[in-house]
């Protein structure tokens, strides 16, 4: 049974991936290690040691207390679901490069959830 940090940095890694529009490999090419091991970091199922981590953090340019916001919360939380669904629609409009176009999306994400 994977313990709870590890499934929630394993998340925040998933979720950061995808908003930078990398892949699996992309990251795993980084650590020098194969992409079925980021698949396995990224389901908890084999936790990341500390040096990997910070490797991570640096990879994906964020500081290594990133992997760890939110875990209190998270333990609260099971819209996992939903979650990854936003980040795939954050990580699709932040490379519209035409802000009034993408405010127009906003506007209308906006008025729908109304």
């Amino acid at each position: 049974m994977s313990h709870p940090v590890d499934i929630h940095v394993g998340k925040k890694l998933k979720q950061l991936r995808v908003l930078r529009s990398m892949t699996q490999t992309d990251v795993a090419n980084g650590l020098n290690i194969s992409f079925q091991q980021v698949q396995k970091y990224e389901l908890g199922r084999n936790r990341i040691s500390a040096s990997r981590l910070f490797e991570l953090a640096h990879i994906l340019d964020v500081p290594p207390s990133y992997f760890f916001e939110g875990f209190d919360e998270d333990a609260d939380n099971k819209n996992s679901a939903i979650d990854e669904e936003a980040t795939k629609i954050a990580s699709m409009v932040s490379r519209i490069k035409d802000d009034r176009l993408r405010s127009q999306i906003r506007n209308f994400i906006t008025e729908l959830a109304s």
